[in-house]
């Protein structure tokens, strides 16, 4: 059943993703990747505020947090996921493991594209 709330919550954050960045790119009328940055930043703020509410006022069942958490914001944007895991492990006083982390997320993740561009640009050429 767990499936299920995930399932759902993915499919409405993935639609709400395309909806703020297409928003988001028509209305700056720039080529930057504005309407992704702010997919980003919404997608950070609701995970960590409600990553605390969850804890504390509002004790949510797994339902709801795998519907909200990993459903929608994970459909939204998993830069949210890799915030809170980040800001977790700073406020656990793992600054060396937080910035390895960091450092291999966001290098490792451009080393992954770049490799992952020339391997769809090779099968192309073939």
């Amino acid at each position: 059943m767990s499936f299920l709330f995930i399932a759902l919550g993915g499919g409405l954050g993935a639609v709400g993703r395309f909806l703020v960045v297409e928003l988001v790119q028509r209305l700056s009328g720039i080529s930057w990747p504005l309407g992704t940055l702010t997919v980003n930043w919404i997608g950070s703020f609701a995970i960590g505020g409600l990553a605390v509410l969850f804890t504390g006022p509002w004790v949510a069942r797994d339902e709801w947090r795998l519907l909200l958490l990993t459903g929608v914001l994970g459909g939204f944007t998993t830069f949210s996921a890799y915030s809170l895991e980040s800001l977790r492990m700073m406020q656990d006083g793992q600054l060396g493991r937080m910035l390895a982390y960091v450092l291999l997320s966001n290098v490792g993740g451009l080393a992954a594209v770049l490799l992952g561009w020339w391997a769809g640009e090779w099968v192309t050429r073939s």
